[in-house]
Protein backbone atom coordinates (compact mmCIF):
# COMPACT_ATOMS: atom_id res chain seq x y z
CA UNK A 1 0.00 0.00 0.00
CA UNK A 2 3.36 2.11 1.08
CA UNK A 3 4.42 1.70 -2.46
CA UNK A 4 1.56 2.07 -3.96
CA UNK A 5 1.14 5.27 -2.74
CA UNK A 6 4.61 6.47 -3.28
CA UNK A 7 4.08 5.47 -6.71
CA UNK A 8 0.95 7.37 -7.34
CA UNK A 9 2.76 10.60 -5.77
CA UNK A 10 5.73 10.33 -8.09
CA UNK A 11 3.70 10.07 -10.61
CA UNK A 12 1.78 13.05 -9.28
CA UNK A 13 4.41 14.78 -8.33
CA UNK A 14 4.77 18.62 -10.11
CA UNK A 15 7.77 18.78 -11.49
CA UNK A 16 7.19 15.06 -12.81
CA UNK A 17 4.54 15.98 -14.95
CA UNK A 18 6.17 19.24 -15.76
CA UNK A 19 9.54 17.48 -17.02
CA UNK A 20 6.90 15.03 -19.26
CA UNK A 21 5.21 18.14 -20.52
CA UNK A 22 8.89 19.57 -21.55
CA UNK A 23 9.77 16.47 -23.06
CA UNK A 24 6.48 16.08 -25.19
CA UNK A 25 6.83 19.40 -26.29
CA UNK A 26 10.37 18.63 -27.64
CA UNK A 27 9.30 15.49 -29.42
CA UNK A 28 10.58 13.33 -26.55
CA UNK A 29 9.43 10.12 -25.00
CA UNK A 30 9.31 10.00 -21.47
CA UNK A 31 11.71 8.31 -20.11
CA UNK A 32 9.14 5.21 -18.12
CA UNK A 33 6.45 3.92 -19.51
CA UNK A 34 3.31 3.03 -17.33
CA UNK A 35 4.01 -0.29 -15.29
CA UNK A 36 1.66 -1.76 -12.83
CA UNK A 37 3.17 -1.31 -9.57
CA UNK A 38 5.84 0.51 -11.21
CA UNK A 39 7.35 -2.55 -11.47
CA UNK A 40 5.36 -4.82 -14.57
CA UNK A 41 5.13 -3.72 -17.81
CA UNK A 42 1.91 -3.60 -19.98
CA UNK A 43 4.08 -3.66 -23.40
CA UNK A 44 7.61 -4.41 -24.60
CA UNK A 45 9.71 -7.32 -25.01
CA UNK A 46 8.04 -8.73 -21.60
CA UNK A 47 4.78 -7.65 -22.72
CA UNK A 48 1.59 -9.65 -22.85
CA UNK A 49 0.41 -12.43 -25.71
CA UNK A 50 -2.92 -13.68 -26.39
CA UNK A 51 -3.76 -17.25 -27.33
CA UNK A 52 -7.16 -17.10 -27.75
CA UNK A 53 -8.62 -14.42 -30.15
CA UNK A 54 -11.68 -14.35 -29.44
CA UNK A 55 -10.85 -12.74 -25.82
CA UNK A 56 -8.88 -10.12 -27.17
CA UNK A 57 -11.04 -7.74 -27.03
CA UNK A 58 -12.68 -8.00 -23.54
CA UNK A 59 -9.44 -8.52 -21.53
CA UNK A 60 -8.18 -5.19 -21.10
CA UNK A 61 -4.14 -5.08 -21.29
CA UNK A 62 -3.72 -2.88 -23.83
CA UNK A 63 -0.65 -0.62 -22.85
CA UNK A 64 -2.33 2.32 -24.49
CA UNK A 65 -5.69 2.29 -23.26
CA UNK A 66 -5.12 0.29 -20.39
CA UNK A 67 -1.90 0.83 -18.43
CA UNK A 68 -2.34 1.92 -14.67
CA UNK A 69 0.27 2.24 -11.67
CA UNK A 70 -2.46 0.33 -9.71
CA UNK A 71 -5.37 -1.42 -9.90
CA UNK A 72 -7.90 1.50 -9.18
CA UNK A 73 -8.81 3.34 -11.67
CA UNK A 74 -12.65 4.59 -9.73
CA UNK A 75 -14.19 4.31 -13.24
CA UNK A 76 -17.84 4.04 -13.01
CA UNK A 77 -17.64 0.36 -15.62
CA UNK A 78 -21.08 -1.19 -14.18
CA UNK A 79 -23.44 2.21 -15.79
CA UNK A 80 -23.65 0.78 -19.28
CA UNK A 81 -23.90 -2.74 -20.47
CA UNK A 82 -20.39 -3.87 -22.10
CA UNK A 83 -18.65 -1.72 -20.23
CA UNK A 84 -16.95 -3.62 -18.01
CA UNK A 85 -14.93 -4.86 -20.42
CA UNK A 86 -13.03 -1.33 -20.71
CA UNK A 87 -11.57 -2.04 -16.95
CA UNK A 88 -8.26 -3.26 -16.67
CA UNK A 89 -8.06 -7.19 -16.28
CA UNK A 90 -6.18 -6.49 -13.33
CA UNK A 91 -8.63 -4.33 -11.48
CA UNK A 92 -11.47 -6.67 -12.70
CA UNK A 93 -9.62 -9.04 -10.74
CA UNK A 94 -9.22 -6.78 -7.83
CA UNK A 95 -12.81 -6.28 -7.65
CA UNK A 96 -13.73 -9.45 -7.75
CA UNK A 97 -11.85 -10.18 -4.65
CA UNK A 98 -13.85 -7.98 -2.23
CA UNK A 99 -17.02 -10.42 -1.76
CA UNK A 100 -19.01 -11.41 0.87
CA UNK A 101 -20.20 -8.71 3.16
CA UNK A 102 -17.12 -8.85 5.73
CA UNK A 103 -15.00 -7.20 2.50
CA UNK A 104 -16.75 -5.18 0.86
CA UNK A 105 -15.68 -1.67 0.10
CA UNK A 106 -11.92 -3.03 1.52
CA UNK A 107 -10.32 -2.41 -1.85
CA UNK A 108 -6.84 -1.01 -0.78
CA UNK A 109 -6.61 -4.73 1.16
CA UNK A 110 -7.59 -6.33 -2.00
CA UNK A 111 -4.84 -3.89 -4.32
CA UNK A 112 -2.47 -4.76 -1.73
CA UNK A 113 -3.38 -8.86 -1.83
CA UNK A 114 -2.99 -8.73 -5.68
CA UNK A 115 -0.07 -6.71 -5.69
CA UNK A 116 1.51 -9.32 -2.80
CA UNK A 117 0.26 -12.58 -5.21
CA UNK A 118 1.97 -11.39 -8.20
CA UNK A 119 5.12 -10.63 -6.44
CA UNK A 120 4.46 -14.51 -5.56
CA UNK A 121 3.94 -15.46 -8.93
CA UNK A 122 6.88 -13.49 -10.53
CA UNK A 123 8.96 -15.68 -7.99
CA UNK A 124 7.63 -18.97 -8.90
CA UNK A 125 7.85 -18.50 -12.48
CA UNK A 126 9.92 -15.95 -13.65
CA UNK A 127 7.77 -14.71 -15.55
CA UNK A 128 4.99 -11.43 -16.30
CA UNK A 129 2.22 -11.45 -13.40
CA UNK A 130 0.14 -9.76 -15.93
CA UNK A 131 0.76 -12.60 -18.51
CA UNK A 132 0.15 -15.16 -15.91
CA UNK A 133 -2.96 -13.47 -15.11
CA UNK A 134 -4.31 -13.07 -18.72
CA UNK A 135 -3.24 -17.35 -19.15
CA UNK A 136 -5.36 -17.92 -15.85
CA UNK A 137 -8.43 -15.83 -17.15
CA UNK A 138 -8.08 -17.43 -20.31
CA UNK A 139 -7.65 -21.04 -19.61
CA UNK A 140 -10.39 -20.85 -16.81
CA UNK A 141 -13.58 -19.35 -18.97
CA UNK A 142 -16.12 -22.26 -19.50
CA UNK A 143 -16.79 -22.79 -23.50
CA UNK A 144 -20.23 -24.15 -23.10
CA UNK A 145 -23.00 -24.05 -20.22
CA UNK A 146 -26.47 -25.93 -19.71
CA UNK A 147 -29.24 -23.67 -19.50
CA UNK A 148 -32.76 -23.82 -18.57
CA UNK A 149 -35.89 -24.39 -20.88
CA UNK A 150 -39.33 -24.51 -20.32
CA UNK A 151 -41.48 -23.10 -18.43
CA UNK A 152 -43.87 -24.21 -15.34
CA UNK A 153 -43.93 -27.98 -15.03
CA UNK A 154 -41.69 -29.29 -17.73
CA UNK A 155 -38.01 -27.96 -17.99
CA UNK A 156 -35.15 -29.52 -19.27
CA UNK A 157 -31.24 -28.35 -19.62
CA UNK A 158 -29.96 -26.98 -22.94
CA UNK A 159 -26.47 -27.09 -24.07
CA UNK A 160 -25.17 -23.15 -25.04
CA UNK A 161 -22.29 -21.42 -26.30
CA UNK A 162 -20.76 -19.02 -23.76
CA UNK A 163 -20.18 -15.36 -25.03
CA UNK A 164 -16.45 -13.69 -24.75
CA UNK A 165 -17.80 -11.39 -21.89
CA UNK A 166 -19.42 -14.04 -19.95
CA UNK A 167 -16.41 -16.60 -20.46
CA UNK A 168 -14.10 -13.79 -18.70
CA UNK A 169 -16.81 -13.13 -15.85
CA UNK A 170 -17.32 -16.58 -14.83
CA UNK A 171 -13.41 -17.21 -15.09
CA UNK A 172 -12.37 -14.10 -12.65
CA UNK A 173 -15.16 -15.40 -10.15
CA UNK A 174 -13.77 -19.22 -10.04
CA UNK A 175 -10.22 -17.72 -9.86
CA UNK A 176 -11.20 -15.70 -7.12
CA UNK A 177 -13.62 -18.36 -5.34
CA UNK A 178 -11.21 -20.84 -5.57
CA UNK A 179 -8.53 -18.41 -3.79
CA UNK A 180 -10.86 -17.22 -0.70
CA UNK A 181 -11.89 -20.89 -0.23
CA UNK A 182 -8.05 -22.01 -0.13
CA UNK A 183 -7.24 -19.32 2.27
CA UNK A 184 -10.24 -20.00 4.48
CA UNK A 185 -9.16 -22.00 7.61
CA UNK A 186 -5.33 -22.09 6.23
CA UNK A 187 -2.30 -21.11 7.53
CA UNK A 188 -1.80 -19.45 3.93
CA UNK A 189 -2.52 -16.29 3.24
CA UNK A 190 -4.90 -14.94 0.64
CA UNK A 191 -2.12 -13.43 -1.72
CA UNK A 192 -0.50 -17.23 -1.62
CA UNK A 193 -3.61 -19.21 -1.99
CA UNK A 194 -4.58 -16.72 -5.10
CA UNK A 195 -1.07 -17.13 -6.52
CA UNK A 196 -1.13 -20.33 -6.62
CA UNK A 197 -4.51 -20.69 -7.88
CA UNK A 198 -2.95 -18.73 -10.97
CA UNK A 199 -0.64 -20.24 -11.47
CA UNK A 200 -2.18 -23.71 -11.47
CA UNK A 201 -4.82 -22.18 -14.00
CA UNK A 202 -2.48 -20.71 -16.06
CA UNK A 203 -0.58 -24.16 -16.58
CA UNK A 204 -4.00 -26.04 -17.09
CA UNK A 205 -3.40 -27.84 -14.16
CA UNK A 206 -6.62 -29.97 -12.69
CA UNK A 207 -5.24 -28.50 -9.44
CA UNK A 208 -6.77 -25.53 -10.02
CA UNK A 209 -10.39 -24.63 -8.70
CA UNK A 210 -11.03 -22.62 -11.41
CA UNK A 211 -10.39 -25.53 -13.83
CA UNK A 212 -12.23 -28.00 -12.07
CA UNK A 213 -15.22 -26.26 -11.87
CA UNK A 214 -14.70 -24.97 -16.03
CA UNK A 215 -14.32 -28.82 -16.62
CA UNK A 216 -17.26 -29.64 -14.41
CA UNK A 217 -20.10 -26.95 -16.26
CA UNK A 218 -18.50 -28.04 -19.30
CA UNK A 219 -19.05 -31.82 -19.41
CA UNK A 220 -22.82 -31.15 -17.88
CA UNK A 221 -23.45 -29.30 -20.83
CA UNK A 222 -21.92 -31.97 -22.89
CA UNK A 223 -24.47 -34.16 -21.24
CA UNK A 224 -27.60 -32.14 -22.55
CA UNK A 225 -26.54 -31.12 -25.52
Amino acid sequence: EAAAAAAMAEVLDPQNVTVNYQNEKAGCQPLTDVKLYNIWCFDGPEGVSFTEVSLLDYIAVNPTKHATYVPHTAGRYSNKRFRKAQCPIVERLTNSLMMHGRNNGKKLMAVRIVKHAMEIIHLLTDQNPIQVIVDAVINSGPREDATRIGSAGVVRRQAVDISPLRRVNQAIYLLTTGARESAFRNIKTIAECLADELINAAKGSSNSYAIKKKDEIERVAKANR
